[in-house]
């Protein structure tokens, strides 16, 4: 009887099936598109006369959101989506347009839940389809939304707190897609394999109906920070905090997983960004970009992280790697209770070019 009404429910709402093996490679053969290459730099990523806004803030793409959320780049990278966590937007902004709304998607915007990521297919350009992370009254879900049509569930049931919703999505392939679960702030349910909370999943071939059941790529995750794909090696990084330490963990292409860096001050681990074996993290709380950077050859640390970032546009959550190697950030001011009168923006790291850090030496 339970299976019949599950498989009723999957038809109708998109009930979740859980598998909790974690022996196989956390992709399928995924194929990462090429990087952009760090040398020559690439030029200033905003343009050297400001497209005239309404919003009067200066030197970002846009000011005047509400505290943002999920962050994508478009190809031209003078552009982007970003997701406002309390509202439920999805704006496109640009440096040389007013920005618009794309779509709306009705959240739950209690505690620290809401629109917490966003991503669009590998195929977007065929399929028009975008996923996101949201937050519902009984839970946290992944739905997909098609250019016209209203959201449709693909995985529910994520458990959901009072704090420890934030996660993150991310395509390791074109039919791969991974999410990144909080805790529902309760450190046993990311522990205990039955649970989807706490953990990195893996959807293949995401659908609305029928969905085949989600594995496990890595566990014992604490609130979600983000993911992020370094494209030189395939190696995944994950960000999140945990009650005695925020973390920065690395899944390589065969599916080993390291701890590479911790903080036990614990500032905030969110956004991050990655590129020929440097990984760039936003910590939240103290306001900070850091470069955590490992050497090519062991994927050892090669020593403290390097603060590429400090005090400026105030305390930022997503991190995203323009394909003219540029790199972007949005804040979440509003929600932490020190915005200023343009906030929330999202924001060049390094407005005067040069783009992602090459080495120790770069001046950013």
């Amino acid at each position: 009887m339970a299976a019949v009404l599950c498989a009723a429910m999957l038809v109708g709402s998109g009930c979740a099936r859980f598998d909790a093996a974690q022996s196989e490679p956390f992709t399928t053969e995924p194929k990462m598109a090429p990087g952009p290459t760090t040398t020559p730099p690439p030029p200033p990523p905003l343009p050297a006369k400001p497209f005239p806004k309404e919003c009067k803030a200066t030197g970002v793409m846009q000011g005047c959101l509400d505290s943002t959320s999920g962050l994508i780049m478009l190809p031209d990278s003078q552009s982007a989506l970003v997701a406002e966590r309390l509202t439920g937007a999805v704006k496109q902004v640009s440096v040389k347009a007013e920005p618009k709304v794309k779509v709306m998607i009705p959240v739950d915007s209690s505690g620290d839940g809401g629109l917490m990521d966003i991503v669009l297919s590998p195929t977007y350009g065929q399929d028009r389809l975008m996923y996101a992370y949201v937050s519902t009254p009984t839970d946290n879900r992944v739905i997909r939304i098609a250019d016209g049509d209203v959201p449709k569930p693909i995985l529910t049931g994520i458990p959901k707190g009072a704090t420890g919703n934030t996660g993150s999505l991310a395509f390791t392939s074109k039919t791969t897609l991974l999410v990144q679960t909080g805790d529902a702030g309760d450190p046993a349910l990311a522990a205990d394999p039955g649970s989807l909370a706490g953990k990195v999943l893996r959807i293949e071939q995401p659908t609305t109906i029928n969905q085949a059941p989600v594995t496990t790529a890595l566990s014992g995750l604490g609130a979600g920070g983000s993911m992020c794909i370094d494209s030189s090696d395939g190696s995944l990084y994950v960000t999140d905090r945990t009650p005695s330490a925020d973390r920065l963990q690395r899944i390589t292409k065969d599916s080993k997983v390291s701890t590479v860096w911790t903080w036990p001050d614990r500032p905030g681990v969110a956004g991050c960004a990655a590129l020929e074996g440097t990984v760039l993290v936003n910590l939240v709380n103290s306001k900070k970009t850091v470069a955590v950077r490992l050497a090519p050859d062991t994927g050892a640390v090669t020593g403290d992280p390097e603060v590429v970032r400090e005090n400026v546009r105030g305390h930022a959550w997503a991190l995203q790697l323009s394909p003219d190697g540029n790199v972007w950030g949005a804040t979440v001011n509003r929600t932490t209770g020190d915005a200023e009168i343009f906030d929330d923006v999202v924001f060049p790291l390094f407005p005067q070019g040069g783009g992602f850090p090459r080495t120790n030496a770069d001046n950013t």
